[in-house]
């Protein structure tokens, strides 16, 4: 069975810089389509980014165009979300998702929190 462990979130100032982690096992890794979403309170859950399995596409939301960086590693199994220049805005649960091929997301993780403060 596929899961997904995020990590690396935590409380940082505005205008830092934070890298999550996504883990993923119990499958090929490079089947699937990665993608982060965030949610927070009081709001809906909005996507950040994802990348196809070659890396080659990647998507992003349009509030964090231009600071937030998606990568991933075939070889660890991982894929990051780095974030840089952070907005208090930015504060939420933070969750990584896998869609096989071009599919819907049917994976998720548990999520990790960010909080930015002032």
């Amino acid at each position: 069975q596929v899961q997904l462990v995020e990590s690396g979130g935590g409380l940082v100032q505005a205008g830092g810089s934070l890298r999550l982690s996504c883990v993923f096992s119990g499958d090929t890794f490079t089947t699937y389509f990665i993608g982060w979403f965030r949610r927070a309170p009081g709001k809906e859950r909005e996507f950040v980014g994802g990348m196809d399995w070659s890396g080659d596409k990647t998507y992003y939301g349009d509030s964090v165009k231009g600071r937030f960086t998606i990568s991933r590693d075939n070889d660890k199994n991982t894929a990051y979300l780095q974030m840089s220049r952070l907005q208090l805005e930015d504060t939420a649960a933070y969750y990584c998702a896998a869609a096989p091929g071009a599919g819907q997301y049917l994976y998720w993780g548990q999520g990790t929190q960010v909080t930015v403060s002032p």
